[in-house]
């Protein structure tokens, strides 16, 4: 029988409950602000535990939210790999960072997440831009204090190193 690396099935979870939170039914009032789950769940494992979450889980996460959201395959992929390397360069410094100062970092990224996307889709697709197709980089700036903190608490109890 294969033995499962320690902590693995913990980090399982957390990327399924990221994906089920980023398909999950909200008020059409909300539905603008959902925040972007996927990218807030590896940005805090690419900077807790980069020796475990590198490259290859991003691109898998990527991969799955592609295929859940219906996109064209490899787009958020793509975009995921992309703000996944200043992640991987800086964490050291990043996860240093007051909570606050985090939270900005995170708002960066996740605006350029949707610059690339919105870009390749645009090009592909003929995608319109409109505002609110922004305003998860709030929402997800807003949340990121919570995210990080429920998700360290998360990584403890588990014992994910």
């Amino acid at each position: 029988m294969m033995m499962v690396k320690a902590g693995l099935i913990p980090l399982l979870i957390s990327y399924v409950i990221a994906l089920v939170f980023t398909v999950m039914p909200m008020p059409a009032l909300l539905e603008p602000w959902r925040p972007d789950w996927v990218s807030l769940v590896l940005i805090y494992w690419l900077m807790a535990i980069p020796h475990r979450v590198g490259v290859g889980t991003v691109l898998i996460v990527g991969l799955l939210t592609d295929i859940l959201l219906g996109s064209t395959f490899g787009v958020y992929a793509s975009a995921l790999l992309l703000i996944s390397y200043p992640v991987l360069r800086h964490y050291q410094r990043i996860r240093h960072y007051a909570l606050v100062q985090q939270a900005l970092v995170v708002a960066i990224l996740i605006f350029f997440k949707r610059v690339i996307v919105y870009e390749i889709e645009h090009v592909l697709n003929d995608a319109v831009f409109s505002v609110p197709y922004l305003y998860p980089v709030v929402s997800s700036a807003l949340i990121w204090p919570w995210v990080f903190l429920a998700l360290r608490r998360y990584r403890r109890h588990n014992h994910i190193h």
